[in-house]
């Protein structure tokens, strides 16, 4: 028997913020090289575990991404597998050794209904909130610049939410900026915390019907 999150994931409603911040907070992306070459792993894993990745950003010593798997029993697998190429480039550039991640990564439940697209502006507002830039979309290391200016980079599968904001490209592209502008502090804190999954009661009651086990689990694990 599959468990729950892999037949609820075939309903097309469940996705995944995962997030993973570096030893001691300390800065593992340097320069456009260490950026470029995550995201270029982002990519090649991405194939690998026919993923759909919404929302991302790569801060200096964190990331988040926001993705669908479509088995999601290997979602420990393209996680640590992420984590673990990244580890070997940086040691192997910046001579260095030993624990690069401060531990496993988190990951929490998203309904792709409304919650979706209001996580992915928490992910793509994380520069502003570090003061790093002013705007969302001036930061060229995040999904933003895909939804703001069209800025294809060859990772970021279109959010199904996102024609919502207008029939023309010109017009969502405007109405998303501004979106990433109106964001609500409490709706935040909810996808900052990644203590619970994020959904409507309805969403939430079938995650939690099996006896509270909504992580994917893999194959051939007890429940």
């Amino acid at each position: 028997m599959p468990s729950y999150a892999r037949r609820h994931q075939l309903t097309g409603s469940l996705a995944y913020h995962a997030f993973n911040r570096s030893n001691a907070r300390i800065p593992i992306f340097r320069t456009q090289n260490d950026y470029g070459h995550f995201i270029r792993l982002l990519k090649d894993y991405r194939n690998q575990f026919a993923i759909k990745l919404y929302h991302w950003v790569i801060m200096n010593n964190h990331y988040h991404i926001l993705f669908e798997i479509e088995t999601p029993e290997n979602t420990s697998k393209f996680m640590a597998g992420l984590a673990r190429a990244y580890t070997h480039y940086h040691h192997k550039t910046y001579h260095g050794s030993g624990f690069l991640w401060q531990g496993r990564f988190k990951l929490q439940p998203v309904q792709k209904e409304k919650y979706l697209i209001i996580c992915g502006r928490y992910i793509e507002r994380n520069p502003v909130q570090a003061n790093v830039v002013l705007e969302a979309q001036n930061y060229p290391y995040s999904s933003s610049r895909f939804y703001c200016s069209g800025f294809h980079d060859g990772i970021t599968f279109e959010d199904p939410l996102y024609k919502d904001f207008g029939n023309e490209s010109n017009t969502r592209q405007e109405k998303y900026k501004e979106f990433l502008r109106n964001f609500d502090s409490e709706e935040e804190k909810a996808f900052q915390e990644l203590e619970s999954p994020q959904g409507d009661k309805e969403f939430i009651k079938k995650l939690i019907k099996e006896g509270g086990r909504y992580m994917p689990r893999r194959k051939g694990q007890p429940r």
